[in-house]
This record gives structure tokens, sequence and C-alpha cells, in this order.
């Protein structure tokens, strides 16, 4: 074989090699990317004015999917979770219900959890007793601390004036736009399991980029 055409084969398999390395680390490089989406750090678009004046519709979040203790998530934070199947009808309880305004919010939810995500801020956790009056919650006797919300007066999706305990297990989940919000009060607590992350971080629009 001359030297031209060896010289030849071998920037051939080089360029073969080369291929082959980029493919390989294009193709780990996507995996990082899913797994990291997968397990870590999922993004996640504001669908609706629920969380307004916190979160804006189209603004959006990262959701930390393992720097949480899911077994003991904090009230105050805000959280991407699966609401109860029956929770877009409004639908209360393991016999399906829609409760009566300005009367008990729900206490238990539809035992089996929808495939969709829902996002809103913790306001009590398991054994709590709650009311809840003008959109204000208070929380075993004290009033949450809440200049987050957007106020909703005397609007009777913002009164549920009896109290309620939350079950063992279980997180009752409000909107800061408290009288815009389809929530805990109309559909129950949810479950720890239901919890897929707490929402750490806002990177869009680039005016509101920023922890939460």
């Amino acid at each position: 074989m001359s030297p031209g055409a060896e010289a030849g084969k071998k920037r051939s398999k080089s360029l073969a090699g080369s291929a082959v390395e980029l493919v390989l680390i294009i193709a780990v490089a996507l995996g990082l990317a899913l797994g990291i989406q997968a397990w870590v750090i999922k993004p996640y678009r504001i669908p609706s004015g629920s969380m307004e004046p916190t979160l804006a519709v189209g603004q959006r979040v990262l959701v930390n999917r393992i720097g949480m203790d899911f077994s003991d998530p904090h009230v105050g934070e805000i959280a991407v979770f699966h609401p109860p199947q029956g929770a877009e009808q409004e639908q209360c309880g393991p016999v399906a219900h829609t409760i009566k305004l300005g009367g008990e919010a729900c206490s238990q939810p539809i035992p089996k959890k929808a495939d969709v995500n829902f996002i809103k801020r913790i306001v009590a956790g398991p054994g709590d007793t709650i009311s809840i009056s003008e959109g204000h919650v208070t929380r075993n006797g004290v009033r949450e601390k809440d200049s987050y919300i957007r106020q909703c007066g005397a609007s009777p999706e913002c009164n549920f004036t009896k109290p309620i305990k939350i079950p063992p297990g279980h997180w009752f989940m409000m909107g800061d736009n408290r009288g815009e919000s389809d929530d805990s009060r109309f559909w129950g607590p949810v479950p720890t399991g239901w919890i897929i992350g707490g929402a750490v971080a806002t990177y869009w629009p680039l005016d509101r980029i920023g922890t939460l």
C-alpha cells in the first residue's frame, strides 16, 4: 500500500472514531440532562393566576425534586404536586361531593391522585386545625403571616370559618390569589406522596428571576 493510501486510511479511521466519540458525548449529555430533569430539578410553567401576585401566568419556576425532605414538607413553601382525582371539578371526599361555600372546607380528598400537576402554597400540615376567614388561614389558633396573598374579603369562597383538622400524612394547599384559586378548600388536603417537589427559584421572565 502506498504511503498516501495508508495515510488516507488512518484519517478515515480517525474521523470515524471522532464521529463515534461525538455521538457518545451527545448521548451522555442528553442522558444527564434528562436525568437531572427527571430526578433533580424540573422546570414548571405557571398555568393560571391562582398564585398571583407571587407567580404570574406564564412565569417559569424550577422545582427541586430531591432537595426537600418529602417525609416532612414545611408550611409556607410553594410546592408542585398531584391533586386528587376530581379536583378540576371541585369534588371532595371519598364519596365525591361539592362542598358548601362559607361552611366547612374539604377535609378529606378523593383517595386517587390525578395525572395533572398543580402548584400552590402549603398552609397547614398533618394534625393542624385550621379555619379560613376572608382568605386568611388561622392554624392552631394563630393567623398565618400572609403578606404575600391577594386579598379576597367577604367572597364566599374565601370564608370557611368552621374548623377542620388535617389528617395524618396530608398537607393543605392554597393559592396566594385566594379569591381565584382552585385548591384544598374544595378538594381536600394532599398526601405527602403526591408532592413532586418544592419550587425553589423563578427563571423566566428575566425581570422576575429570583429565589422563592
